[in-house]
């Protein structure tokens, strides 16, 4: 009988593993251009950290999180998101006093024990950035740019950036009791999950995927209208330095995000081809995280993708894993001499596949035709007795192979190999 994998945890085979890993590299590029540098992160942390930072009534917190208790009675969750783990290590490693101001960014799994669907699963890849130490417009308008940056090196068709304000402590805590107000009026009318938040959490009212609580809520006030001078100005001079610089945000006043710790500006990228849930990231503003977690009153503004939405919202353009060479040694006594011959040239950066020694040669070279490898080196006794290696190139067809000596130099192997084109 089969074992089969775990609900919502899935196997990344090659194909897929080479366009994620393209699509990393060029993620990556842009990133260090901006100056962020990587952190790497644990994949488990004291549960506690998650529900200071994420908020206890998220529903990370509440629904999604795998939490356990260790031995001692501590609980042990796996991050399901990286930046209160990034502004954990930046605090724990007292980078706050060496370096206020901090470009960070981090890459790998993540868990949520959320329904599986289209593009998300309950293990996923992330590539996040955090910009701690600064919490000016112009700060926000550079993070925005940078986003819309990865999405343009990642390919993704359509995308759109929708960005909101979610004030701060001054203006919230009025529009919170605004929001309340009319949730109360409509209570019958909630789901069981909207009632819940109501009190706790009512700006999660907005963000309620059921279809009859977004009826409800369709004339909800909206944060934009109770916006205090400050985060106004703020949230104006963000739109404007980012359409200076030819970046096209949306605006709708219903996005909130999921996280507690989100002020001011927040945003959600989505992109054609993932259906009705088209996010394939976001971000905020999070200026009241760093002391939270124990740290002095810094700010803070990060986001981050899933790499199994940005590659589907990219295409299914995957790259062939093209060898370079394939070395077939057809006799037993010369399998040592091939397996010389493959390290040598993988040494000097060649990809080389060696095929068995027991196989015939027809069947050899089948092999390589399906890896897709461009050149064959031939060792059979001849071969050794000669001191000379023979070439085929199997995407000329040529009926004239090429030979080198088995002592021959790199150099002078790559240039028997081109010769024979």
């Amino acid at each position: 009988m089969k074992i089969p994998s775990v609900k919502g945890f899935r196997d990344v085979l090659p194909n897929e593993a080479a366009a994620r890993r393209i699509l990393i590299e060029r993620a990556r590029a842009v990133l260090e251009s901006y100056g962020f540098g990587e952190i790497e992160i644990p994949l488990m942390e004291r549960g506690e950290l998650f529900a200071r930072s994420v908020g206890s009534t998220s529903d990370i917190v509440e629904k999604e999180m795998y939490a356990f208790d260790d031995r001692d009675g501590t609980q042990i969750a796996l991050r399901p998101e990286g930046t209160a783990s990034v502004v954990r290590a930046y605090l724990e490693a007292g980078l706050s006093r060496a370096m206020p101001i901090a470009r960070l960014y981090y890459l790998g799994p993540m868990f949520r024990r959320e329904r599986p669907q289209k593009g998300r699963f309950r293990q996923f890849t992330q590539i996040g950035a955090e910009f701690l130490g600064r919490d000016d417009a112009e700060a926000d308008a550079e993070t925005l740019c940078l986003v819309a940056d990865i999405c343009e090196v990642a390919g993704l068709s359509g995308y759109r950036i929708e960005v909101n304000s979610l004030g701060d402590g001054e203006c919230r805590p009025a529009y919170r009791e605004a929001l309340v107000e009319f949730g109360r009026a409509r209570l019958a009318d909630l789901c069981d999950d909207c009632k819940a938040r109501l009190e706790r959490n009512p700006l999660r009212l907005l963000d309620c995927k059921n279809e009859a609580c977004s009826a409800v809520t369709a004339d909800a006030p909206m944060m934009i209208d109770h916006l205090c001078e400050p985060c106004r100005t703020h949230h104006d001079r963000v739109l404007q330095l980012v359409g200076e610089l030819g970046v096209e945000l949306t605006h709708n006043p219903r996005m909130v995000r999921g996280l507690d710790y989100y002020c001011r500006t927040a945003f959600e990228v989505s992109a054609e081809g993932l259906g009705a849930q088209g996010a394939v990231g976001g971000g905020g503003r999070y200026d009241g995280l760093v002391a939270e977690l124990g740290g002095p009153q810094l700010p803070g503004i990060g986001f981050a993708f899933g790499l199994e939405r940005m590659q589907l919202a990219a295409g299914d353009d995957r790259p062939e894993l093209n060898l370079d060479i394939f070395v077939a040694p057809m006799a037993a006594e010369a399998a040592g001499p091939a397996m010389a011959l493959a390290r040598r040239l993988r040494r000097e950066g060649w990809k080389v596949e060696i095929g068995a020694s027991d196989k015939k040669l027809k069947a050899q070279l089948k092999r390589a035709d399906k890896v897709g490898v461009r050149y064959a080196i031939l060792l059979g006794p001849d071969e050794l007795e000669s001191g000379r290696a023979t070439v085929r190139n199997l995407g000329a067809r040529s009926d004239h192979p090429g030979c080198f000596a088995l002592d021959a130099t790199a150099e002078e192997i790559g240039r028997e190999l081109e010769g024979t084109n």
